[in-house]
């Protein structure tokens, strides 16, 4: 299976190798060397380095490789729901589950594949899926990484059921930062969110940034495309660009969680910070034959 584009004299590449627990995982990599590490249990992304090889992305140092559960860091996918409600796990199975590499999907624009390493991946339910979820469906994922290091998720979600279905989604992005109470998150002024730490009550973001103090678990409700993540001392900021995902979760959980959470160090909630696109507010409704699209860009400049 060759994804490779041709760019320059060099050339993007797609290599799908076994990782130490078993599973499968596609390493992609730009002619310029930043590279993009995906597993196909859960679809998710467990490492993005830079041309330089500096990790952007936070895993946890007591992560469980071991499915059936997530890996503690990374990008999962939560999918048809996030948050914990109803009869579903926590966050939805998306993440819990094997996909397959598509070999044969339906064409994106164009300019989506141009001198990009990039890895088309499926995901369908189960019977098991369907007894606790009754409705069929299509996950296609594109994750891709361009030319200038860009990490982007393209995600399609065809109903094939004969009844209309709603779902939620988040890409929960854990972030590598230097440190928490160096980092503010622009982008979410005056917006309305959803606080979890008060039962989800609403409130409206007073301030010009978002720093952190204490654990931070909110649903910023319809925001502007472009989100900023500062890192002061890192003197980097990740941006974060989104399409159909009008919702920003922003977590964090502060020391007392961190010490409560078994894959995940006592201090390091001070080296993460998530903060996901996603639709979780008004649920995406699609009829039976529609399809939702949804798209990601991640990418880091240096700041001053």
């Amino acid at each position: 299976m060759d994804h490779s584009a041709a760019d320059d004299d060099n050339r993007a590449t797609v290599e799908v190798t076994k990782y130490k627990n078993g599973i499968q995982q596609v390493l992609l990599q730009n002619p310029r060397g930043a590279s993009a590490r995906v597993s196909l249990h859960g679809g998710q992304v467990l490492s993005w380095k830079t041309d330089r090889g500096e990790e952007l992305l936070f895993i946890s140092s007591k992560a469980n490789f071991k499915p059936p559960a997530a890996v503690r860091g990374g990008i999962p996918i939560c999918f048809p729901q996030f948050g914990n409600r109803g009869s579903l796990e926590q966050h939805g199975f998306a993440r819990n589950r094997m996909w397959l590499i598509d070999e044969n999907p339906p064409p994106l624009h164009s300019s989506d594949s141009n001198g990009k390493a990039y890895i088309d991946l499926l995901l369908k339910p189960s019977e098991e899926d369907l007894r606790i979820w009754p409705h069929s469906f299509e996950f296609r994922l594109r994750v891709a990484l361009d030319f200038d290091g860009h990490l982007i998720f393209t995600s399609r979600v065809r109903n094939i059921n004969s009844k209309p279905f709603s779902f939620s989604i988040a890409y929960r992005t854990y972030f590598s930062i230097s440190d928490i109470s160096e980092v503010r998150v622009e982008g979410l002024e005056t917006l309305d969110y959803l606080d979890n730490l008060c039962q989800r009550e609403r409130f409206t973001e007073q301030g010009d940034a978002l720093t952190f103090e204490s654990e931070v678990d909110r649903v910023y409700l319809s925001s502007s495309d472009v989100i900023a993540v500062f890192d002061h001392q890192k003197k980097r900021t990740f941006l974060i660009r989104k399409e159909g995902l009008p919702d920003v979760v922003v977590w964090n959980p502060w020391e007392k969680k961190s010490k409560a959470t078994v894959d995940l160090g006592d201090e390091e909630y001070k080296q993460m910070l998530c903060v996901d696109g996603a639709a979780i507010e008004k649920p995406v409704t699609l009829k039976p034959g529609e399809e939702w699209t949804g798209r990601l860009d991640l990418s880091v400049v240096a700041s001053i």
